[in-house]
């Protein structure tokens, strides 16, 4: 049976993208879409930065149809600014909005936005009510467990946001004082599925890397689906291998060198075409070490890529990489 958020279908189980700022814009988005994930999300995007019609918080904005369902993330400390803010992305016409109460950063959670607003309820409930009222689209939530362990109230907190209207909860499975440190604790997000109460789609973030992993999450804790952040940059296929391990319980072949070549062409081209030359081929560079992870020896190509801002001479080198590497396992 299909999972909704609001009326819209998302699939069986779906595999959601996860907001990452600088990482999750629409390049990234494309290469995740065509390798099998279901629901993308933009990078958050800040509320102060959209009412004052800021280009850095605009150009986040900016959606295709090829990557739909889709969900405009914002991010802030202020409600009417956030109920602003909602109005403004709406307009955009994402599938959903989704509000960040999860990002650990200390530049956003010591403002009270992100994360920090899980040391204030109270006031978590009341802006999400505010941004409800103010979308005719589906408002969807990503949080934590909580500010630290000694506030890990999110079986509450989700039936709160629930009764205020929102239509799906995904929930990191730790709390802002870990940031993204030791293992994500799955138990309360189980507990926040497994509650009577909850009707809503309760999706689980944090440490699922492989298909053995996404397996053990859906069946242990019994969740509407999986939020995949960092096991995906530089690995797009984690999407279908994910997919078809729960489907058929066999492993999809893992991508060639050949593969990994392509897809980075393909996200350099994509990046490119979206920013520009200059800054696509500079905001690539993050990525090479990943899409080329466990290559012995491949630090004086990675040297050529990330000092290279000339278009062709990069492409040059990725070539060079299929040709010098040819054969190699992964």
């Amino acid at each position: 049976m299909a999972v909704k958020i609001g009326n819209i279908e998302v699939g069986d189980f779906p595999l959601l993208l996860a907001p990452m700022e600088d990482v999750s814009d629409p390049p990234f988005r494309a290469l995740c879409k065509e390798h099998g994930a279901d629901v993308m999300y933009t990078e958050f995007i800040s509320s102060e930065g959209l009412i004052r019609d800021a280009k850095k918080s605009t150009m986040k904005l900016d959606i295709y149809d090829f990557e739909r369902p889709i969900g405009i993330q914002i991010f802030g400390n202020n409600i009417t600014s956030m109920r602003e803010a909602a109005v403004i992305c709406e307009a955009a016409k994402p599938e959903f909005l989704d509000i960040n109460y999860g990002c650990p950063v200390k530049k956003v959670a010591n403002k009270g936005a992100g994360a920090g607003i899980l040391r204030d309820i109270p006031k978590m409930v009341a802006m999400t009510k505010e941004i409800v009222n103010a979308a005719n689209i589906p408002v969807t939530v990503k949080t934590r467990l909580g500010w630290d362990e000694n506030t890990q109230y999110i079986v509450e907190v989700a039936e709160r946001l629930q009764d205020v209207g929102i239509k799906a909860i995904s929930i990191h499975g730790r709390t802002r004082k870990q940031m993204y440190k030791g293992e994500a604790d799955w138990t309360l997000i189980g507990e926040v599925k497994n509650n009577p109460r909850m009707h809503i789609p309760v999706f689980g973030n944090g440490d699922v890397d492989s298909p053995e992993k996404a397996k053990m999450m859906k069946e242990k804790y019994g969740v509407d689906g999986i939020m995949i952040g960092r096991a995906s940059i530089g690995n797009p296929w984690v999407f279908n291998e994910i997919k078809h391990f729960l489907a058929h319980g066999t492993h999809l072949k893992r991508p060639t060198l050949e593969d990994r070549v392509i897809a980075c062409k393909r996200h350099l081209q994509h990046s490119i075409k979206w920013k520009g030359e200059v800054l696509g081929i500079a905001e690539m560079k993050r990525y090479y070490t990943n899409y080329f992870k466990g290559i012995p020896h491949f630090k004086e190509f990675r040297i050529k890529l990330v000092t290279s801002f000339d278009k062709d001479e990069v492409f040059e080198t990725l070539e060079k990489v299929a040709v010098e590497f040819e054969g190699i396992k992964f």
